[in-house]
């Protein structure tokens, strides 16, 4: 589980990683990345936000995929750099994925949008 510290919480925040974020698009979930701007400093920790909308399907569905994806964000947290926030966002074909592919297409998401998010420009 994650702790409320990894946690984006506030709407302004999932505002600027969407709108201001790079992002990474697979077939279940699209991966939002940001480097944190409220809590600067390699100290900072990693943030995490789930955005489940209801085309996902009833209450239900939604909650189990905002579950899983909270388990395999909280796998990856030592691998995000610190001062990240991420949010992913479910497309509707994530309830029927199996619980390999969502945690491979996080990691793989996270993999890609912190490797683009770095590039020197």
């Amino acid at each position: 589980m994650l702790a409320q510290v990894n946690r984006i919480t506030l709407g302004s925040d999932y505002k600027s990683v969407v709108r201001r974020g790079v992002r990474v698009v697979g077939p279940h979930i699209v991966t939002y990345l940001r480097r944190s701007t409220t809590a600067p400093g390699p100290d900072a920790p990693a943030r995490f936000g789930f955005i489940v909308a209801k085309n996902v399907g009833n209450a239900v569905r939604r909650n189990r995929v905002r579950r899983r994806l909270k388990a395999a964000s909280f796998a990856l947290l030592d691998s995000v750099p610190p001062g990240t926030d991420i949010v992913f966002r479910a497309l509707p074909a994530a309830y029927a994925a199996e619980w390999f592919e969502l945690t491979s297409e996080v990691q793989h998401g996270v993999t890609n949008a912190v490797t683009k998010g770095h590039r020197p420009r």
